[in-house]
């Protein structure tokens, strides 16, 4: 009898043990956390049930099944891709793809596998895409490759509940005869832009020499111009001057001439004396000359060539005037000295004769007196 109840008794705490352990697994089986990033898909018998929202969530145990699907962005790796460019060169490139599941139930349902059609699917987006594009624009133009196959995956990705948010090639290398090749034509086309620099800047070297020389010519004729002017307004004011002391010379030599003849005369024993016209004209010009009244009167003015302001300046024609001013008033000092030195020779004679002053005389002739 013992024994039995002993039996009895282990048994009964066998099937408690497995009951509580049944019970532990059933509970556990009847919770699921959905984590903040996520939404679950849930099916009971295989049949589809909705979605599980992030937190706690009860569902019939051991009959239901989740799905899990991560709502962030992700990112998917493209293979390298080999491809002929439309001017038959061959290519390889890879690329990155984000995507981000905008609808866990698409996802769920339309797809098998998101991430693999997704990864899929850009490879053979990619390879179409270099395909119709010529070799330098695979190499130059990186956004509008990216942007063509974005565009290629949005249509058949929004039906999977997918996003591509961008695309992006990370490289795209020619094969090994083509990137020999494009380095040889680099090179070339370096040498070719350092000879037309070379040409350009002996060009530009020539010109301004050329411009030099010009300017230097131009220079020189003005010079050579300026030096003329120079010259001939030198030539005219010397022909000038010599002829204006030529008039004045001749005068004086003939007044000279009569003052040395009245002094002759002055030695006879006669107090009467007659005075020709022409020598009382010649004495009355030459002080009016001494005074510049004669000029003033026939208008005999000196004036300056014809020329420029510049050269005027230069030369000093507008001063000529003055000059000669100046050259007349020493003339006319020197003159009236030796003409009191002549008259004070006169009147002092030996011979004690009554001459007259030649002004006095000059009065006399021009009124009608006189003896």
């Amino acid at each position: 009898m013992l024994p039995h109840t002993v039996l009895q008794t282990e048994a009964g705490g066998l099937i408690a043990a497995i009951l509580f352990i049944i019970a532990v697994v059933t509970a556990y089986k009847s919770i699921v956390i959905v984590r903040a990033y996520e939404k679950r898909a849930y099916t009971r018998f295989g049949k589809y049930q909705g979605l599980l929202e992030p937190g706690p969530n009860f569902v019939l145990p051991f009959v239901t099944k989740t799905y899990t699907f991560d709502m962030r962005t992700q990112t998917l790796d493209v293979p390298r891709q080999e491809a002929i460019t439309r001017d038959n060169s061959p290519v390889t490139a890879d690329a990155v793809v984000y995507i981000k599941v905008m609808d866990a139930q698409k996802a769920f349902l339309e797809v098998d596998n998101y991430k693999k059609a997704v990864s899929n699917l850009a490879q053979t987006t990619l390879r179409a895409v270099l395909g119709d594009m010529e070799l330098d624009d695979t190499l130059n133009k990186r956004q509008e490759i990216n942007a063509k196959i974005r565009t290629e995956l949005d249509e058949p990705t929004d039906e999977w509940g997918i996003r591509v948010e961008s695309v992006e090639v990370r490289e795209v290398n020619p094969s090994r005869d083509v990137q020999q090749a494009m380095e040889k034509q680099t090179s070339a086309e370096r040498r070719r832009r350092a000879m037309i620099l070379e040409a350009q800047g002996e060009r530009r070297s020539a010109i301004e020499k050329a411009q030099g020389d010009k300017q230097s010519q131009i220079i020189r004729a003005q010079g050579e111009k300026q030096s003329q002017i120079l010259e001939a307004q030198g030539d005219a004011i010397s022909t000038v001057l010599r002829a204006k002391s030529a008039e004045a010379m001749g005068e004086r030599a003939v007044i000279e001439q009569g003052m040395k003849t009245l002094e002759e005369i002055g030695k006879g024993d006669s107090n009467t004396f007659v005075l020709p016209q022409e020598l009382t004209s010649l004495v009355s010009r030459y002080g009016k000359h001494l005074q510049g009244s004669d000029i003033k009167e026939n208008g005999h003015v000196l004036e300056a060539l014809d020329f420029d302001d510049e050269a005027r300046e230069m030369l000093g024609l507008d001063q000529i005037e003055e000059i000669i001013g100046e050259l007349e008033d020493e003339e006319e000092i020197i003159d009236l000295e030796q003409m009191e030195e002549e008259a004070q020779a006169v009147k002092q004679g030996e011979t004690g004769a009554d001459i007259k002053d030649p002004d006095e005389i000059i009065e006399e002739d021009i009124t009608g007196g006189g003896s």
